[in-house]
């Protein structure tokens, strides 16, 4: 992705225009629908489920962003003022990125279409290019060998 688009666009708005992408998808691709939208008792149970869980992570990152007292906004992670290791930051560098994912996952499932899953890897992928992979070089200009350390010892993602 063109470093002109890093921290430019806020990342609820590509899970927001992911969403849109994937209904749209479904809406115009019938004949790749695993099973009928909504009507499955046990597929809204998982939608719901991970929805809630991807709400939960996230929010867990926010409390220790607020904790921590470091910018929320991820637009402009120069002005974070301490790398935040605690909570949820022990099993994912990025809970707030992986709750998004999980609420993605949760609405494929809901859609029930092949395709709707099929975005959830170009997802991360953009995500990485547009946000993550930027912060990340801010971070190890901000806080150096702590992140670098910190880095090899929890994953991006998970």
């Amino acid at each position: 992705m063109p470093p002109c688009l890093h921290h430019r666009i806020p990342p609820p708005v590509i899970d927001a225009a992911f969403a849109l992408l994937m209904w749209g998808v479904a809406r115009a691709w019938p004949a790749a629908q695993l099973w009928p939208r909504g009507q499955r008792p046990w597929a809204l149970g998982l939608a719901l489920g991970l929805l809630l869980a991807g709400v939960a992570l996230a929010l867990a990152g926010v409390r220790e962003f607020r904790r921590a007292r470091t910018t929320l906004n991820p637009l402009a992670p120069a002005r974070a003022r301490a790398l935040v290791t605690t909570g949820v930051y022990r099993l994912s560098r990025n809970p707030m990125y992986l709750g998004m994912l999980l609420a993605l996952a949760g609405w494929g499932v809901y859609l029930g279409h092949a395709a709707a899953f099929a975005a959830l890897p170009l997802f991360v992928l953009t995500l990485n290019a547009l946000q993550i992979k930027p912060e990340e070089r801010v971070m190890r200009e901000r806080f150096g060998e702590a992140f670098t350390r910190y880095a090899a010892r929890v994953g991006r993602w998970v």
